[in-house]
């Protein structure tokens, strides 16, 4: 792979990330009106803080995300390094605050996901196309 097409997914996370910095949490083009949060968390080789928007929709008293990869066959790299390091940060509209990430399974996941699918049809689409199951995984707030 050349350099360029490398790094093109990085320098696009950045566009969104600058934007919802700038603007409480909003963006614009192919994701506006979207639920989008930020998530923070720590690389499993590197170490090191890593920071990518990602859709989420509300579940009780937390937030659940979905490792979509937009459709692709492997699971995001965000989603193997909470595995790895759950705790991470999370950020929606102006607030910042710290989560541990639970990743859902069976009827839980099932439910999240058939939810998702309501909230946004084309997690259908990516399901279909794909023989991995689409992961969902629950932030939940760490206070104190």
């Amino acid at each position: 792979m050349a350099d360029t097409e490398q790094n093109a997914p990085v320098d696009w996370n950045r566009m969104i990330i600058d934007e919802f910095r700038r603007n409480a949490g909003k963006v614009g083009g192919q994701f506006e009106g979207a639920t989008l949060a930020l998530l923070t968390f720590t690389g499993r080789r590197s170490g090191r803080e890593r920071t990518t928007p990602v859709w989420y929709m509300t579940d009780a008293d937390h937030i659940v995300v979905f490792g979509t990869n937009a459709g692709a066959e492997r699971h995001p790299e965000w989603y193997l390094n909470v595995l790895a390091h759950p705790e991470v940060t999370v950020e929606v509209g102006t607030e910042t605050y710290p989560a541990r990430a639970v990743p859902l399974e069976g009827a839980d996941r099932d439910r999240a996901f058939a939810e998702a699918e309501r909230l946004a049809p084309v997690f259908t689409e990516y399901q279909t196309k794909i023989e991995r199951t689409i992961p969902a995984v629950a932030l939940h707030r760490v206070t104190g």
